[in-house]
């Protein structure tokens, strides 16, 4: 796909789009990580993930999420949001603090999960609280903590919020994981 260009006006002139910004990220194959999962408990899995012994998945990677605390049926995790995650008005994009919010309650799911049983979200509901934005010259990290409301096996069910730097709520959530085996 060819680079966007930008418009011009009436007159012919160019807009002034400044300079573009560039954004680098590398992960590990998904697919050896997914199967290292398969021999640990949830529990094992989250906490190596934590500790840097398994590699984290692709979309961390992407978002800049990083487990924090990891316990059975509650987890921690931060993220670093960059103006790359704005939507068109200027903030960060609502998306990004879903994906931030399915990744803690599920987390939070998968360490009651004992070794070779998986999950998937089956929903999500999402309160957004307050916009965030990313202010240049400070820490802007957001903080998602999830937690289970009730397991199950073959359902179970999670809460989670999301916090700025001042501590104050921007999101909640409520969620449904399916629990299967692998």
């Amino acid at each position: 796909m060819p680079p966007i260009q930008p418009e011009t006006t009436g007159d012919g002139a160019e807009q002034n789009w400044g300079e573009p910004r560039r954004k680098t990220i590398a992960w590990h194959d998904p697919a050896e990580t997914a199967k290292l999962g398969l021999t640990m408990s949830g529990l094992e899995f989250l906490r190596g993930m934590a500790a840097g012994v398994v590699p984290p998945p692709p979309i961390s990677q992407v978002f800049d999420f990083r487990p924090v605390s990891v316990e059975v049926g509650d987890v921690v995790f931060s993220c670093e949001p960059d103006e790359s995650a704005y939507n068109p008005i200027g903030v960060v994009h609502g998306g990004v603090v879903c994906t931030l919010l399915d990744t803690v309650t599920a987390c939070a799911v998968h360490t009651t999960l004992a070794a070779g049983v998986a999950y998937t979200s089956l929903e999500i509901k999402v309160s957004y609280v307050r916009p965030v934005q990313v202010v240049p010259g400070r820490a802007n990290t957001l903080t998602a903590h999830g937690w289970v409301t009730r397991p199950g096996r073959r359902a179970a069910f999670a809460e989670g919020d999301v916090r700025d730097v001042e501590g104050r709520v921007v999101a909640t959530a409520s969620s449904t994981c399916l629990v299967m085996g692998a």
